[in-house]
């Protein structure tokens, strides 16, 4: 994050000051134009890639000039290409990257040697320096994954043939990028020796190495305990630290900042909170990378575009005539059809944002681009931006060429990913694991009707989990949360969240996303009844009886409404054969509780909805245990089945919980004694 830091920093500075930091002007009227200017080119059609690019040519030092410092910029860019590889990385987990080893090292490998080959030997051919015919050979041969992935997953097609394909050979290019900042400054006037390099390899082996390691080892147990703070902007710093401390360690073994954002991302998505990492990063992403796409279209030069136009249109020709044969032929060997094969040469037919840095390394060792001298940058610059813009009308002929060849049979396919939802439909969200919403989950289990959990509790999801049903970790406000949990094919969204506030923002986000999906929500006053109605939300109040109205809610559009006493009865009385079981007290002996019928019946606590059928199979207070203290007596709280010592006790762990968790209703685990306590009413039952 320096550049955030570098803006607080300037920012406060001038405002003490009393003056706005001389950066301001041009971030602002980058801003102000950007938007408008991207806001015209999807008026008119445009794809987002193509409107950033044009608002860069437009605003930049060769057109309108009203960025005539690019450099911010150009930092924003960086952290944009590091945080999309990021994302990119939380995407593809280790295991899928390992499916598709050999699209990466094969046709990846093909790829770039052929591209290489064919830039050297043409130019050799044209009596061009083979020095500068393998430098440019290289520049050529990188693909901008940037641009390439944004389009996949803008499209939904990350996982098809093409984007399968498309991936495992520019992974492989990002690799070959460290070969090739440590080769190029060989080709000119200095450079490293052998030794040099071999060391670089064997230093970046290990980094990689060690972040693969981590991966598997140490991040999943991490993550679980940031994720039990229940603070997204703790999540959120903690993620950002993920990334940008592994690009920066990776950095150090000679590997691209972007690569080390990628292996960053892996070793996210090898947790169970990979999506909800990808949630929550995924606005910064955004912006950075239409950062990127800005800086790009900076460096283009409108008046040696219109005093070269033939030079530059021949260079185009000729780079796409060399990738798109390169490609397809290295993805035909794959195994491919030819129509993918083509698909594939046409989509990673532009040249990549890491050939700007290697062009600038390459110059500063003497070498020349096309063999063109000062010139050979601008017309690299140009083709560069023109094929980029050029990227997603190049796709859609790729993807209408390939449905023309009438060979569409593709390889097998990757089973589906383990937590993908995109098996469900018809199905009931579940916003929230609280107690209201295990009574729906078990209704709704009893009833078979397919539902979803959603919620960002670490121990609701492992409770929910270990009954078997369907959880998805993530924000339920979150529009790519929902999404993954799929919104648009369910019948019904219930939000079981205990936060006013927190109900109506999600009602209002689901309402916006999803303007025909049904919406349920339950609060704890008839007061926010009507904020509750304007965002679209049918509402059940605890003034109302709570659990039968959110059945009847619920099951209703299923048309289960005769079964709603039935369920609510076995929810509230499942295992009521098994009450308080006698016999000794013991380690691993199961005793069931459950309030009985002349509990429920006297009616002398308003929370007796919170009581649910409870096992124990304890006999200490687990967390005096891991203090090293003793206890007097022992309590169980008949909504979790939680265990804890009482007030008379050095913890007070029972009333501990109850502070943490708000449930209310404990029981006595003591010999001979059967009461039961509600800490909210204060009373005996």
């Amino acid at each position: 994050m320096p550049l955030v830091l570098l803006v607080f920093t300037l920012g406060s500075v001038a405002l003490a000051a009393g003056e706005n930091p001389a950066f301001f002007a041009e971030v602002a009227l980058l801003l102000v134009s950007s938007a408008l200017i991207a806001f015209v080119s999807f008026r008119i059609g445009l794809v987002p890639i193509v409107s950033f690019l044009l608002a860069g040519v437009l605003i930049g030092p060769n057109a309108l000039g009203l960025v005539k410092n690019p450099e911010i910029i150009n930092a924003a860019a960086e952290i944009g290409v590091v945080l999309l590889l990021f994302t990119i990385g939380i995407e593809f987990s280790l295991d899928r990257l390992a499916r598709i080893g050999r699209l990466i090292f094969v046709g990846g490998g093909l790829q770039v040697g052929l591209t290489i080959a064919a830039a050297t030997g043409t130019m050799t051919l044209l009596g061009r320096d083979w020095h500068d015919g393998i430098f440019t050979g290289c520049l050529i041969a990188l693909s901008s994954t940037a641009i390439v992935m944004k389009l996949l997953s803008d499209r939904g097609q990350t996982g098809s043939a093409a984007g399968q394909a498309s991936l495992g050979i520019l992974i492989f290019q990002d690799l070959a990028v460290v070969a090739m900042v440590l080769v190029v400054p060989m080709l000119g006037k200095g450079g490293g020796s052998g030794a040099e390099i071999l060391w670089a390899f064997a230093k970046a082996a290990v980094i990689i190495t060690l972040i693969l390691t981590l991966a598997r080892q140490v991040m999943p147990k991490f993550l679980e305990a940031v994720a039990r703070t229940c603070s997204r902007e703790v999540f959120l710093l903690v993620v950002i630290a993920i990334c940008f401390g592994t690009a920066y360690l990776t950095s150090l073994a000679g590997l691209s900042l972007a690569l080390g954002a990628f292996l960053a991302g892996l070793l996210v998505s090898e947790s169970r909170f990979g999506q909800q990492a990808l949630s929550e990063i995924l606005p910064l992403q955004i912006l950075f990378s239409a950062a990127f796409f800005i800086s790009v279209g900076l460096l283009f030069d409108l008046r040696f575009m219109v005093s070269s136009l033939p030079l530059v249109l021949a260079l185009i020709l000729g780079v796409l005539l060399v990738k798109v044969a390169t490609t397809t032929l290295s993805t035909r060997i794959l195994g491919y059809p030819r129509g993918t094969a083509l698909e594939v040469g046409l989509l990673i037919a532009q040249v990549g944002e890491f050939s700007f840095v290697l062009e600038r390394t390459g110059r500063e060792a003497g070498l020349s681009a096309f063999g063109l001298g000062q010139a050979g940058s601008q017309a690299f610059v140009a083709l560069t931006v023109l094929l980029m813009a050029s990227t997603p009308f190049l796709a859609n002929l790729g993807a209408r060429m390939r449905e023309k060849t009438g060979l569409n049979t593709l390889p097998e396919q990757p089973p589906l990913e383990q937590g993908s939802f995109d098996y469900l439909s018809g199905h009931v969200i579940l916003a929230g694991y609280g107690n209201y919403a295990r009574r729906l989950a078990f209704a709704l289990e009893q009833a078979e009707i397919p539902f979803l959990i959603l919620t960002l509790s670490p121990d609701g999801a492992n409770e929910a989990e270990s009954k078997g049903y369907a959880v998805l970790r993530g924000d339920y406000a979150n529009t790519h949360i929902l999404g993954l949990a799929g919104a648009e094919r369910a019948k019904l969204f219930v939000v079981a969240d205990d936060n006013p506030t927190m109900i109506h923002w999600v009602a209002s986000v689901v309402r916006a996303n999803q303007p025909d999906l049904p919406i349920v929500a339950r609060t704890a006053s008839e007061s926010d009844r009507e904020e509750l109605e304007k965002a679209g939300a049918q509402v059940v109040t605890e003034e109302e009886p709570s659990t039968r109205e959110l059945l009847r809610q619920v099951l209703g559009p299923f048309d289960r409404l005769d079964a709603v006493e039935v369920y609510l009865n076995v929810a509230l009385r499942q295992g009521a054969q098994a009450r308080q079981s006698q016999g000794a007290r013991g380690a691993g002996v199961a005793r069931s509780f459950i309030l009985s019928d002349e509990e429920i019946q006297r009616g002398l606590c308003s929370h007796l909805e919170w009581a649910n059928p409870v096992t124990v199979t304890t006999d200490v207070c687990e967390d005096c245990v891991r203090l090293g203290d003793t206890w007097v007596h022992l309590r169980v709280c008949l909504t979790c089945g939680y265990v804890g010592c009482c007030d008379d006790s050095k913890n007070k762990h029972a009333t501990r919980h109850f502070n943490t968790t708000g449930h209310p209703l404990i029981k006595s685990l003591e010999t001979g004694e059967s009461w039961t306590w509600c800490y909210i009413d204060q009373k005996m039952l």
